[in-house]
């Protein structure tokens, strides 16, 4: 079970990422790019839009909030 649990963190923290260099992504975008289905993507964006750090501005859109976050390397 570990061994999921960190794969599914270290995917929410790529989405995250790859959200705040780009500024703005489609849920499609996210879909190709990491090769998920749209539903897993949208469960990792419900965990990222709990924590503050997504939004949606407007239905299929996220961008990264203003909230500062400290990652590890």
């Amino acid at each position: 079970m570990k061994g999921s649990t960190d794969r599914m963190l270290t995917r929410i923290k790529s989405i995250y990422l790859f959200i705040n260099e780009r500024e703005s992504v489609t849920t499609s975008e996210l879909v190709e790019e990491f090769g998920i289905t749209s539903r897993t993507v949208q469960r990792d964006l419900n965990v990222l839009e709990y924590n503050n750090l997504v939004e949606s501005p407007s239905r299929g859109t996220w961008t990264a909030s203003k909230r500062s976050l400290k990652t590890a390397n």
